[in-house]
């Protein structure tokens, strides 16, 4: 069933970087924050995110380039619309962007993903 793991992959991937534009916004006003992002999805499914160190525990310490989800890496935003005189790269607008972009994408993959489950249960049992 590699639709549905795909489809899984996609929505791991997108609330890993719903995940680091939070980060982001927390940090808007912290001096010298840069702004992050994840690797992308094409890089994820080539597998270019290399041999993690994986974490068993939510308050061990990632390692540079650290993990969010499996095989997910963050890196820094060289996308970054601007630099503030403190040193700190987070454009509030970019993100704002950026986190209705994730949620609209992780919403059609829920929902391709749930549309895969009701064409299976329909092929199997023939009920809808």
């Amino acid at each position: 069933m590699s639709f549905f793991n795909l489809a899984m992959r996609r929505m791991n991937w997108l609330g890993a970087r719903q995940e680091v534009i939070a980060q982001n916004v927390a940090n808007a006003n912290t001096p010298g924050y840069r702004a992050q992002d994840v690797s992308s999805f094409a890089e994820l499914l080539r597998g270019a995110g290399g041999a993690m160190v994986r974490t068993t525990s939510g308050k061990h310490i990632a390692g540079l380039g650290g993990s969010t989800a499996q095989g997910v890496r963050r890196e820094d935003d060289e996308t970054a619309y601007e630099q503030s005189l403190d040193g700190n790269t987070v454009a509030l607008e970019q993100q704002t962007i950026m986190a209705a972009d994730t949620s609209e994408n992780y919403r059609l993959a829920a929902q391709l993903y749930r549309k895969g489950h009701e064409m299976l249960s329909l092929a199997a049992t023939g009920i809808r």
